[in-house]
């Protein structure tokens, strides 16, 4: 949305999978497609034709790898979905920026690629080779062999780490929106960790200035940042983490959701599921060096947008129906 109203043409390419309810990403689609320069294809990854030619009809200049089969905890229902889409696919769209050499390739990638490490807050310069569960494993293989081929290929790469990004659109199975509806029809909530866990959420609209910021700064020794950069000594590819640097507690973002929607949420509290990690927690460092900002949007600020947005959204399907 972002790009299309400052006037840049944009490709779309998705799979719009049933990971979740496929209405919430026609909604989105909706959106985008009244904008006349917009253009879309339907298509997984894994269609390699179908991508190299969607890829080559765009001629881009700059390409944002943004799909995914995301999720911790499905990836333990069903770990295909991820080796399909995070593996064959990312592959598949290496191969076509092979193809189509964009000035700058950009990946999205996550801070599950952290697990459990002990050292915080988490940096990129972090070893993080023991992902806890496939998605991040499959996340960091993503990373090694976008690595290779900026290496074999000269294509300019930057890896972004999200960390907890929520906000307007959301997806359900995320904690705000999950929590969320939950609270307004009066079912319970599920806390795992017996809520001590904290995140470093990221509010959707910080994310994007983040990526924006960063698709204007290819990779290259001319911006090598001192002591911190993730730049790699090899090849023209950096991760970069897209956090601000302060976690929040489970509990303090339930009680701040309770707040904004004026009513109590029931807590059924668990056990920490397997694959979860009790924190996580970003060195936003880099990011600042390299634009000049990090993330900054409170949780209160973000979670009001977030419920601004949901009980319109919802009244909008309830005059639908």
């Amino acid at each position: 949305m972002r790009l299309l109203r400052e006037g840049h043409e944009v490709f779309g390419y998705d799979g719009m999978t049933r990971y979740y309810d496929p209405k919430l990403k026609e909604a989105r689609l909706a959106r985008l497609a009244a904008f006349p320069n917009f253009r879309q294809t339907l298509g997984m990854l894994e269609d390699q034709e179908k991508l190299r030619a969607a890829v080559a009809e765009a001629r881009p200049e700059v390409m944002l790898h943004l799909a995914a089969q995301a999720g911790v905890r499905y990836s333990l229902e069903n770990p295909k979905a991820y080796v399909d889409s995070n593996l064959v696919g990312s592959w598949a769209l290496l191969e076509a920026a092979r193809e189509a050499r964009p000035a700058h390739l950009l990946l999205a990638s996550t801070s599950s690629i952290y697990g459990a490490n002990a050292k915080i807050p988490f940096s990129e310069l972090d070893r993080a080779e023991e992902p806890l569960t496939l998605y991040a494993a499959s996340k960091k293989a993503m990373e090694a062999v976008a690595h290779s081929y900026a290496h074999l290929h000269g294509i300019p790469t930057t890896a972004f780490r999200f960390f907890t990004v929520y906000g307007p659109w959301g997806r359900p199975d995320m904690a705000p929106l999950k929590f969320a509806t939950a609270i307004l029809e009066n079912r319970e909530i599920e806390i795992y960790g017996h809520g001590r866990m904290s995140r470093d959420f990221t509010y959707v609209g910080d994310l994007v200035e983040s990526i924006l910021d960063l698709a204007r700064i290819a990779p290259a020794e001319s911006n090598r940042v001192p002591e911190i950069d993730s730049l790699s000594a090899q090849a023209p590819f950096r991760a970069v983490n897209i956090g601000g640097g302060e976690p929040v507690g489970l509990m303090a973002f339930v009680e701040t959701l309770e707040r904004l929607l004026g009513r109590p949420a029931r807590r059924k509290m668990l056990p920490m599921q397997q694959g979860d990690v009790p924190r996580t927690f970003a060195d936003p460092a880099l990011l600042l060096a390299l634009t000049g900002r990090k993330p900054q949007t409170s949780l209160e600020e973000g979670l009001r947008e977030f419920v601004d947005w949901l009980l319109e959204h919802r009244r909008g399907l309830d005059e639908a129906a």
